[in-house]
């Protein structure tokens, strides 16, 4: 049998002079929870993001063996 459990975040646009400064950012905080969630053996199953405004929403499934 398998736990699921989702992780979210959320990244604001700037205004910087580097205009991949949220991919950046998301790329930094990612690899935190992947990171994370691996010492503790979850996998990441899936991952989605939506954009509202000057926001970018993220989420990232993820499962383990129980």
């Amino acid at each position: 049998m398998k736990e699921y459990k989702v992780e979210s975040f959320l990244l604001y646009s700037k205004l910087s002079f580097d205009t991949k400064h949220i991919i950046k950012d998301a790329t930094k905080k990612i690899q935190e929870l992947l990171d994370q969630y691996a010492k503790e053996g979850w996998s990441l199953a899936s991952t989605d993001a939506v954009t509202f405004g000057a926001a970018v929403y993220h989420y990232l499934y993820f499962e383990r063996e129980v």
